[in-house]
């Protein structure tokens, strides 16, 4: 009995032997690949590359011990991104699949023309391509965006505007690409715009003409 129970314990002391064998040799063997590629869906292929060498910039080690913070830092700091996601692709690969962000207006910043995205960031003029009303004054973006949102959300088309003037009374002026202006008031509510929209579509306006609708249930045509 005690010579059978000896054998059992030299059997279980050498497959333990060889089993931290196997495993000391594997992790020895084991090398973990660097990030190999990365690859970003849904910029442009200039914009791709910039973005892209920002992201090798950071000399990514390998997939398992990836900076996920560094990584976001860098995606949401480029203007051009309104929503993104990150997936790993093992071994050694990454994909990024981003929402561009669509531009809304242009404004003066320091005597420079810049894109407003609809993510709320400012962009290098770079597009002169692109049709978009210019924006005059000096409104924070998160109140233009609200503007764009109420104006999406009435029967005024905003494609139909070539210029929004801020004053620094908070209030808007919105110039028609048929150069008729309109005096909004300081509160801009759906209502009042849809009520406009049915007011031009109704009267006949001369070119250059003031649509004045600060009065509360009121809408005075002026001369310029």
């Amino acid at each position: 009995m005690h010579q059978r129970k000896s054998k059992k314990i030299l059997i279980y002391f050498f497959l333990l032997i060889l089993v931290g064998s196997i495993n000391n040799n594997s992790i020895n063997n084991l090398r973990l690949e660097k990030v190999k590629k990365i690859n970003i869906f849904g910029l442009d292929e200039n914009d791709q590359k910039i973005l892209l060498d920002s992201l090798n910039n950071l000399d990514l080690k390998n997939i398992f011990f990836i900076n996920k913070k560094s990584i976001q830092n860098i995606i949401e700091n480029n203007s051009l991104v309104e929503d993104y996601n990150v997936i790993k692709k093992y071994p050694y690969s990454i994909d990024i699949n981003i929402k561009k962000t669509n531009f809304i207006a242009r404004i003066n910043k320091n005597g420079k023309f810049l894109l407003v995205g609809n993510n709320g960031k400012l962009s290098n003029n770079s597009n002169s391509a692109i049709k978009l009303p210019y924006i005059f004054g000096n409104p924070e973006i998160e109140e233009v965006l609200e503007l764009k949102k109420i104006i999406d959300q009435s029967n005024v088309d905003y494609s139909q505007i070539k210029s929004l003037y801020y004053f620094k009374s908070k209030r808007w002026d919105l110039e028609l690409t048929t150069n008729i202006v309109i005096k909004l008031p300081e509160k801009i509510e759906k209502e009042i715009l849809d009520k406009i929209s049915i007011f031009l579509n109704n009267i006949k306006l001369e070119n250059k003409e003031i649509v004045d609708a600060r009065i509360k249930n009121q809408i005075i045509i002026l001369d310029e």
